[in-house]
């Protein structure tokens, strides 16, 4: 139920393997080390990474007279978490599934899951726009979805790609967070040289063309894997890090426009 859902952020990309999840992941780890309390819905059922990347492989989804009770990251409850991930009996079983199926479990994600009231619901999509993205759209329509941030790395077809989910945004009435620009360079942790690997610029390029907000550029940093594989919070780990300071910016950027919303809706 996302009645106690105060604010829905949604994570797209038009490509997989640009960091999408990983970004979802630290992001709610940012929210919740800023002090709100946080729900990660993870709809990528083909794919779903998120109880790995916050090592919560084996968890197990109880039934409550509301609905799922969600699988929580921390002791203090500060971090709720679904996932299909948690309803399969092995790591490694896939899903088979035609659209119509898909399209009757991620409805159940969004009205069976007691959230209880959570500041901020971040939704991990799977890449591309398809039968999952329109679901959704379908049932935020009546809700307060602040937006959708989009993610993609340097390379020209990885922004093609994105350039694609933009339009569907567009076309759906979702508002544009902004766009931010992942494996943006390695920094030599020895010289803090950067190192643009998969060129540069690609999201700076496509916010600017979109007239969207770049939201920053997030190099490529091994303890942001190291965080993948011990469930840890990289802001935590990393405070002064490059890639801390733009979670850091997303979130302060994404309440302000949260508290204009509501100010304007009051």
């Amino acid at each position: 139920m996302l009645d106690g859902v105060k604010h829905i952020i949604l994570v797209l990309s038009g490509k997989g393997g640009v960091g999408k999840s990983t970004i979802s992941t630290q992001l709610a780890y940012a929210f919740r080390d800023s002090g709100y309390k946080v729900g990660l819905l993870d709809i990528d059922l083909c794919g779903p990474s998120i109880p790995y990347l916050l090592h919560l492989q084996g968890k197990d989804v109880h039934q409550c007279p509301q609905g799922w009770v969600p699988v929580y990251a921390d002791k203090e409850k500060q971090l709720a978490v679904m996932s299909i991930g948690f309803l399969l009996k092995n790591d490694n079983d896939s899903i088979v599934w035609r659209g119509p199926k898909k399209t009757a479990m991620i409805k159940q994600f969004l009205t069976d899951v007691f959230w209880e009231d959570i500041d901020y619901l971040i939704i991990d999509t799977p890449p591309g726009t398809s039968d999952e993205h329109i679901t959704v759209m379908e049932n935020l329509r009546t809700l307060n979805c602040d937006g959708a941030i989009l993610v993609t790395t340097p390379q020209a077809l990885a922004v093609e790609d994105v350039t694609k989910e933009l339009t569907f945004c567009r076309k759906t009435g979702i508002p544009v967070v902004g766009v931010i620009e992942n494996m943006s360079g390695y920094v030599c942790p020895s010289c803090a040289e950067c190192t643009n690997i998969f060129s540069s610029g690609g999201g700076k390029s496509l916010a600017d063309l979109a007239k969207v907000p770049f939201l920053g550029c997030v190099p490529i940093d091994p303890r942001i894997g190291k965080c993948a594989d011990s469930g840890e919070s990289y802001p935590a780990l990393a405070p002064e890090s490059p890639v801390t300071a733009v979670l850091k910016s997303i979130v302060q950027r994404v309440t302000v426009t949260s508290d204009v919303q509501s100010t304007e809706k009051t």
